[in-house]
């Protein structure tokens, strides 16, 4: 009988194990002799094959050149190893195109950084040619450790739906929630080089291998989400404790500043986008601020804004009746070209994603966009004073409320006489009329312990 059991037990065993072969169905885009099914697009570096791995080798004044699949993929879950020159930048590229009518054939879309740079964005999701960066490592710093230099590593990607994650030797690095291109060719970079950087570096891949059937998406991670979906909060958004501050529809939990009830004019909400319209010139803003009835303590705000010609508007934090106004920490946004009052106050404290009249935001060319263009910004504030202001994933601002400089800056600022201002141990947050049009979308908040 017990013979019999241990027998059953086999069976089971090696069905399971048979299914899970079958389950996976590794295909392997690279088979270690030459290149078919491969194109190279874009510049003059070479690829060879040598030892069953492919060598790609930097040529000098030549742009980006890629190794595409003929092929082009949906769905699947991508693993490749690598082994690169520590002095060179390389990428995967996926769901990528290259068609005549976009910038002559240029290669665009997706791509899966390899920076072995003492920056170490290794496995964070850039779009070529197109949007820039949209997953950097600057949002999740612990992962800057996963790539190892002078050593294969090895990638997984999974491009599901709308989600893109990245795995860089076994630590998850990336999630990435956009809908731009769902299919697209899969591509090996090497990166342009300088005339004044010598050619001949090479970087190594081998292993090359895809599923496109019967994916099963990898146990969520509790990395840090970038969804660029409007006002769509993801289940793994939910599960890091997000929820929608404001829900594309509805005007549920936000009123008019000091008042009980929403603006009956001046706020239009469309097509998920909430507005504030446009005032006549020399009027007063037609709708006013408004908050939300709740109050926070230590919290993350992400929110998307988009700017019109000119346009001057806020988002407060820390809101509270100050004698009659209604006062808080601001996130500004602003039309640096066009509007007056960047040239204002000090240092720049007046610019766009600065800490209005207090602490200037750093100026990072790549986290700027052109007016007219959704921006992705967060506002974040520990529960020990600290706070961070991002745009386009890149943090241009951090201060400690408790700390002297932050003190000094206050001193200096437009608010220097307003007792308590500044030190609230929580508020409201507010949403600022300014009387141009600036539209809002996707704004969600968790709570910070």
């Amino acid at each position: 009988m017990k013979s019999k059991f241990l027998i059953y037990i086999l069976i089971l065993i090696s069905c399971n194990v048979f299914a899970q072969s079958k389950n996976a169905e590794w295909e392997y885009l690279f088979n270690g002799k030459d290149l078919n099914n491969w194109k190279i697009l874009g510049g003059k570096a070479t690829y060879s094959i040598q030892n069953g791995e492919i060598i790609g080798t930097t040529v000098s004044s030549t742009p980006n050149t890629f190794l595409s699949t003929e092929k082009e993929y949906d769905d699947f879950i991508l693993e490749v190893e690598l082994l690169v020159n520590p002095l060179m930048n390389s990428g995967i590229q996926i769901r990528s195109l290259s068609k005549k009518d976009y910038q002559n054939g240029r290669v665009h879309g997706y791509q899966v950084e390899v920076d072995p740079s003492s920056r170490a964005w290794s496995g964070g999701i850039y779009d070529e040619a197109r949007r820039g960066w949209l997953y950097n490592l600057e949002l999740h710093p612990q992962a800057k450790t996963a790539f190892k230099n002078n050593e294969w590593n090895k990638y997984r990607i999974e491009c599901i739906g709308n989600s893109i994650r990245t795995w860089l030797n076994g630590i998850p690095v990336a999630h990435l929630i956009d809908a731009e291109t769902q299919k697209g060719f899969i591509a090996l970079q090497v990166h342009s080089i300088p005339n004044s950087e010598p050619a001949g570096r090479q970087i190594r891949w081998k292993n090359v291998r895809i599923q496109t059937k019967n994916l099963k998406p990898s146990p969520p991670s509790s990395i840090f989400v970038v969804n660029t979906l409007p006002n769509n909060l993801s289940k793994e958004e939910k599960n890091l404790g997000y929820r929608l501050l404001w829900d594309g529809k509805m005007n549920k939990g936000w009123t008019q500043a000091n008042k009980n009830v929403f603006p009956e004019k001046g706020w239009n909400i469309q097509d998920g986008v909430l507005s504030v319209e446009k005032d006549q010139v020399g009027q007063p803003a037609l709708g006013g601020d408004i908050t939300t009835k709740k109050k926070y303590t230590s919290f993350e705000l992400k929110f998307d804004f988009k700017l019109t010609e000119g346009a001057n508007s806020g988002i407060k934090y820390f809101v509270n009746d100050y004698n009659g106004s209604l006062l808080g920490l601001e996130y500004q946004i602003l039309d640096d070209e066009k509007h007056t009052d960047a040239k204002m106050g000090i240092k720049g404290n007046r610019t766009l994603a600065s800490l209005y009249d207090i602490i200037a935001a750093q100026k990072i060319p790549a986290s700027l966009k052109k007016n007219g263009e959704w921006n992705q910004a967060m506002i974040r504030v520990y529960p020990n004073n600290k706070v961070e202001h991002w745009l386009n994933a890149y943090k241009v601002l951090e201060f400690d409320r408790s700390s002297k400089e932050f003190k000094e800056m206050l001193s200096q600022s437009k608010f220097k006489e307003v007792k308590g201002f500044g030190f609230a141990p929580n508020g409201k947050i507010l949403i600022q009329d300014h009387g141009d049009e600036v539209s809002f979308r996707s704004l969600k908040i968790r709570e910070l312990q």
